[in-house]
């Protein structure tokens, strides 16, 4: 490949963090969220984490994003927890996501391809995205980040590859490190303008069994465009089939501990296996811990005081530059 992730970013891997996605207002002016991050840091040996600002919307069909409501952190706080981060020597990613109130999952937000006179249209919610997007662009240049990742998981959308190859063209007009765009599992082959981006990444909730043939799968994509790859997302939670089903949120049934920690374990060892997987973004990491000792009652994604964390350290620390 013409570059790396350590070409663009100086990072070996990008052993990254999700951390404390879509917080609302208030959230880091706490010295317990700062407590939280350094906590993060040196219980798994990240070297990367990943910032998600909250914009929502009404409803999947609506043509504004709002990103100044108490559902969003200040743009000073998130300043100050992103020099606080590089303080701690993680390098900073900022990922701007949109949500739906009514709670609707991003993939789902969607419209006409063709405009119906008083319906919503794409390019009205383009406009307000890529207002969303280069507020956040601005604020990343500002602060010395190293990637910017142009929104997550907007599956209906990404048929519009005009209007997303504007939108990266119009982020680097405010952002001019490297840029990313995280599409969902299962979609990184359906993504026609991979070719725009510096970073392809993606979300590898993958069941424990099906990783090599979805690695299969994403590999021919990375060598068709010829970018580097991570997964900016990646998680299981502490259910009982969550192994089998980790993109299920939903799921429900007796808390295990164990399967969560053998699902990393899998995880790692299946894409360190492809040197052209460049890291992980794990998903999550709370800015309120929780009491230690109640982490075994956890059936969440959370990684604090699990065994998953142990296992996630002893891969980071043999994958980090710091």
């Amino acid at each position: 490949m013409n570059t790396t992730i350590k070409s663009l970013i100086h990072l070996d891997k990008i052993c990254a963090i999700n951390f404390a996605p879509f917080c609302p207002y208030g959230s880091f002016m706490a010295q317990k969220a700062k407590d939280s991050l350094a906590t993060m840091k040196e219980r798994t040996a990240a070297n990367f984490v990943i910032f998600t600002p909250n914009g929502l919307m009404d409803t999947q069909n609506s043509e504004t994003i709002d990103y100044t409501s108490q559902a969003t952190v200040s743009d000073d706080e998130l300043k100050e927890m992103i020099a606080y981060a590089q303080e701690l020597g993680l390098a900073v990613a900022l990922k701007p996501t949109a949500n739906c109130k009514n709670g609707t999952w991003r993939a789902h937000i969607n419209f006409f391809d063709e405009d119906v006179p008083c319906e919503p249209k794409w390019h009205n919610w383009f406009d307000s995205y890529a207002a969303f997007q280069r507020h956040y662009a601005h604020i990343a240049q500002e602060m010395g980040c190293v990637m910017h990742i142009a929104g997550c998981e907007m599956v209906m959308s990404e048929r519009r590859a005009d209007e997303w190859r504007q939108l990266i063209s119009d982020i680097r007009l405010d952002f001019k490190g490297p840029v990313s765009y995280n599409t969902d599992k299962y979609q990184e082959h359906n993504v026609s303008w991979w070719d725009c981006v510096d970073i392809i990444s993606s979300s590898g909730y993958y069941p424990l069994l099906d990783w090599n043939q979805q690695l299969d799968r994403i590999e021919a994509v990375v060598n068709r465009f010829d970018k580097p790859f991570f997964f900016a997302e990646t998680g299981c939670m502490s259910v009982s089939g969550s192994e089998h089903v980790p993109n299920n949120w939903d799921l429900s049934g007796d808390v295990n501990l164990k399967c969560q920690a053998d699902w990393y374990e899998t995880m790692f060892e299946a894409t360190l296996a492809r040197k052209w997987v460049g890291g992980w973004g794990l998903w999550s990491w709370t800015d309120k811990l929780y009491a230690p000792k109640s982490a075994d009652t956890r059936g969440d994604y959370e990684i604090f005081n699990k065994p998953c964390e142990a296992v996630i350290k002893r891969y980071y620390e043999q994958n980090t530059l710091l």
